[in-house]
């Protein structure tokens, strides 16, 4: 007598396709392929699979409720379906179940092969001539000689030898083919590819090698087989190594922590990883060659411009007190400054011609790509000068630095792999004044902020201001902006009182990178300024005195040099030009 069939139960409304399905009555499934990987079909007393759907219906009340029908064997139509999806499961639990054990078969050779490494043991061989110490940059033929030649053996040759040499570096790359191993080192002054062969690929610490691993290598000085390439055309064929710290692989490598399609903030929070790639670390190459050069330029010009250190806490605000960063001190109340200038002016009489490079601090709770909360201000002020000679002055020194940095061919080469469109700028740089930009504006049909046409007084937000530069396409000096929207300490033109005499520098991709003006110099006028801006005077009496005390015209700018930084490597946003970037929410790590 046959077995009786089970019933196999499947509700798409109530029923669940998890633990806590069993298939009864009571613990439906919720799906009919859920039922057969559960409980499979067979061509005899195989399970029957019962199922129901809700319908509508009348219940004792004055409303409608929903019931459900009786129990009802699967349609054929729903049971081909599931058959053929059960197939499909089947088929794909196979493979499933195939790479396991393939995988699981790899390691354990993969297991066996380490094993058996750590039992080859390598010891530097004292007929070899001593190494001599080199950073990965060092290229004096007197002290480094290249072997070359060919072999199909072992990469080896018997024409003259190369200098043999030891360096010490972090993995940069990596690449393994059958029994040769390279790998480039990066020690922060140059890369150096390495190539291990014989019994050194075959070490457990040559096995287990990953990205930014740090190693002691020996070996030989060769140049780079025909065809082939490596940084300068050289390679080290090591002979000894020695792992001086070996770095997290698998989950925790560096190219899984900080992957190219990692989120930005991502990539913040492992900056300090960040940085040791190619790109993060040339721009801060960059940096400090712009640094190096913007104090060259200001000792060589003439007048030249003497390097002064003011305060970072300060009481007296430069730029509106609403992007002040406020701190107790010491019980009176103080802030980070927002500009050195104040400080930069009262050396004039005494220094002469004076600039600085100093953090400024802006708490404006900004997120467009230009703005940091603190950056690098590189800021100067000149004695008894004209407007047009400031005007002269800057171009002068922004040419001048770029020149300076990109006679050192490793910068230049650095500035051409990230931005190989960028133009040294032609002096002289466009001059533009405010009032013709709103023309400008209107005419392109460039709207302001509020999508009406720009009028005169507008303060011209980033997005149009950036948009005129690129389709101008060149370094612009934008000046004699309206007296209401800029700083309360700028002079204003005596040919028109309604502006002063002012000007931004806007560079295409970037928008403004330079902000200057000539500063008051009639004490009345300043006490003026003080009064419309509702500024009391008293704590900038040592401002002030500076008008009392033989006054003269002078002026001067600010230059953030993330934003030229940015500007020169083509960087999408000034985040990527600090080496720590704070911004809105941000100041970690």
């Amino acid at each position: 007598m046959a077995t009786p069939s089970k019933n196999v139960y499947f509700d798409e409304e109530l029923g669940k396709d998890d633990t806590s399905g069993d298939g009864s009555q009571q613990k439906p499934y919720k799906t009919l392929l859920f039922a057969h990987i559960h409980h499979p079909p067979a061509p005899q007393d195989g399970p029957q699979y019962l199922t129901r759907k809700k319908e509508a219906g009348a219940d004792q009340g004055s409303g409608v409720s929903e019931i459900h029908q009786e129990w009802a064997p699967a349609t054929k139509t729903a049971l081909k379906k599931a058959a053929n999806l059960y197939e499909q499961h089947k088929k794909k639990q196979a493979k499933g179940d195939e790479l396991a054990i393939r995988e699981k078969q790899e390691s354990e050779k993969r297991q066996h092969a380490l094993e058996e490494a750590k039992k080859v043991q390598i010891q530097q061989d004292p007929q070899l001539p001593k190494a001599v110490k080199i950073r990965l940059n060092e290229k004096d033929p007197e002290l480094i000689q290249l072997r070359s030649g060919k072999s199909d053996k072992d990469l080896d040759s018997s024409e003259g030898r190369g200098t043999r040499v030891r360096v010490t570096g972090r993995v940069h790359r990596l690449r393994t083919q059958k029994d040769v191993i390279f790998f480039t080192l990066q020690d922060g002054y140059g890369l150096l590819q390495c190539v291990l062969t014989g019994d050194l690929t075959r070490t457990y610490d040559a096995m287990t090698m990953t990205l930014e691993t740090s190693l002691e290598v020996y070996g030989e000085m060769w140049e780079v087989p025909p065809k082939q390439h490596a940084p300068n055309d050289r390679e080290l064929h090591a002979d000894y190594f020695i792992v001086i710290g070996k770095a997290a692989g698998d989950k925790e490598a560096i190219t899984t922590r900080v992957s190219p399609d990692a989120d930005p903030q991502t990539l913040y929070d492992n900056r300090h990883l960040v940085l040791r790639g190619e790109n993060a670390s040339s721009v801060m190459k960059v940096r400090a060659a712009l640094l190096r050069a913007f104090r060259q330029t200001y000792e060589e010009i003439t007048p030249s411009c003497l390097e002064v250190t003011p305060p970072c806490m300060v009481q007296t605000q430069v730029e509106g007190g609403a992007t002040l960063f406020a701190f107790d001190y010491y019980g009176q109340k103080a802030y980070l400054t927002q500009s050195s200038q104040l400080y930069l002016e009262t050396c004039l009489p005494s220094l002469g011609n004076v600039f600085c490079v100093a953090p400024s601090f802006r708490a404006e709770k900004s997120q467009t790509r230009r703005h940091l909360s603190e950056y690098t201000h590189i800021e100067a002020e000149l004695d008894f000068i004209t407007f047009d000679d400031l005007l002269v002055h800057l171009e002068l020194v922004m040419c001048r630095v770029i020149e300076i940095a990109l006679a050192n061919p490793q910068i230049a080469q650095q500035v051409r792999d990230l931005n190989p469109k960028f133009e040294v700028p032609e002096r002289p740089f466009m001059r533009m004044k405010y009032a013709d930009a709103i023309d400008w504006l209107i005419e392109h049909n460039i709207m302001n902020t509020e999508g009406a046409p720009h009028k005169f007084g507008d303060d011209i937000a980033e997005a149009a201001e950036r948009k005129m530069t690129d389709i101008i396409n060149r370094p612009i000096f934008l000046t004699h902006f309206p007296t209401e929207i800029k700083a309360f300490y700028m002079k204003k033109d005596l040919q028109d009182p309604r502006v002063t005499e002012s000007v931004d520098c806007l560079m295409p991709g970037v928008g403004e990178i330079v902000g200057g003006s000539m500063r008051m110099d009639d004490y009345d006028e300043l006490m003026e300024a003080y009064k419309r801006v509702e500024i009391d005077p008293t704590p900038y009496y040592w401002y002030t005195d500076q008008r009392k005390y033989g006054t003269s015209p002078h002026g001067g700018y600010g230059l953030g040099l993330e934003r030229f930084l940015a500007w020169m490597c083509g960087r999408f946003t000034v985040k990527d030009c600090s080496l720590y970037p704070r911004f809105t929410d941000r100041c970690t790590p």
